[in-house]
């Protein structure tokens, strides 16, 4: 049996306080923009059959049948997932991430802060506001 932690313990998703677990600031925040279909196919798919926790331990075999997928394309797409902060993954666990702005000065974080930001939504965060 297979002992399942968190790779990215400060990154555990959450429950949206939209309604679902596909959390609307894929769209609305464009990291869909930076992904293939293959990786949003497989981020759909993790999305779907992760634990409370983001975690999933499903083989390449399995994911390259379920998906139809070779295994240059899941391995292409796992990568643009990892570049883009969406997953973490350590053979033969994967995390969906939470998709929150990461600050800590972990080796492993991944930060979104220097990423461009309108200057409207800058004091929007400054104050506390939502979008």
């Amino acid at each position: 049996m297979i002992k399942k932690r968190p790779i990215y313990p400060q990154r555990l998703r959450r429950v949206p306080s939209q309604f679902s677990w596909v959390d609307h600031r894929l769209v609305r925040d464009r990291h869909i923009e930076s992904c293939s279909h293959s990786a949003l196919a497989l981020y759909l798919f993790l999305v779907t059959v992760a634990d409370y926790e983001g975690l999933s331990y499903y083989s390449d075999s399995t994911l390259m049948a379920r998906l139809g997928m070779d295994w240059q394309t899941l391995a292409s797409a796992r990568q643009n997932l990892i570049q883009a902060g969406l997953v973490a993954y350590e053979e033969p666990l994967y995390q969906v991430l939470d998709l929150s702005p990461c600050i800590e000065n972990h080796p492993k974080s991944r930060t979104r802060m220097d990423a461009p930001i309108a200057i409207g939504n800058l004091f929007k965060q400054i104050l506390g506001e939502s979008s």
